[in-house]
């Protein structure tokens, strides 16, 4: 969910803000507007660090190959549970 703020809005707001996304963690970002068009975006610091992380896993070919090959496998069913993994490395479980 996002909210829409004007600039004028948002700088009334700024300073609370904070505590707003923490009371309201599915917030997400907040639309900043000028004259009604979206000019920025204002979010808290976990959602910008994971939307981060995100982009560097997206560019980084060799770990997209790796995601990819193992969202095929859980399509195709070649998945192990715990019990199975624990088993195959001698593991205590």
């Amino acid at each position: 969910m996002t909210e829409t703020l004007t600039i004028a809005e948002a700088r009334k707001r700024f300073t609370k803000l904070p505590e707003e996304f923490a009371r309201r963690p599915r917030l997400g970002a907040v639309k900043i507007t000028r004259r009604k068009e979206p000019v920025m975006a204002l979010m808290p610091w976990e959602l910008f660090e994971s939307l981060i992380e995100t982009m560097d896993v997206m560019a980084d070919d060799r770990l997209m190959r790796a995601l990819r090959g193992s969202l095929a496998d859980i399509k195709a069913g070649r998945v192990l549970t715990l019990d199975q993994v624990a088993q195959r490395f001698d593991l205590e479980r």
